[in-house]
């Protein structure tokens, strides 16, 4: 089974310039604790809401604890939005017979 990540936050507006280099060396850093190779994406009209892809993962737990280490290693929390955090979403591929 194949489990997808979407990792949704609101940037503060005037962190946007800083948290974009921040965000491309998680995404290394997932990819490097992981292999799974991760994509950035901005809400269309929304500049501030961003959201990270991550497909592809067959240990939920043991990417969600990689992701979650780096994140906070890198303090991203310091560029989102006062009062907001990360969501993270996981979806599961269906299982057809």
């Amino acid at each position: 089974m194949a489990f997808s990540f979407y990792i949704y936050y609101r940037v503060a507006p005037e962190k946007t310039g800083a948290c974009e280099p921040l965000i491309r060396s998680l995404i290394a850093a997932v990819r490097e604790a992981t292999g799974i190779q991760g994509r950035l994406l901005t809400k269309h009209g929304e500049p501030n809401l961003w959201m990270e892809v991550y497909e592809g993962i067959a240990d939920e737990a043991k990417f969600e604890w990689e992701l979650a280490e780096i994140a906070g290693r890198l303090k991203v929390q310091d560029f989102l939005q006062p009062g907001t955090t990360r969501h993270h979403e996981c979806f599961e591929e269906p299982v057809t017979k």
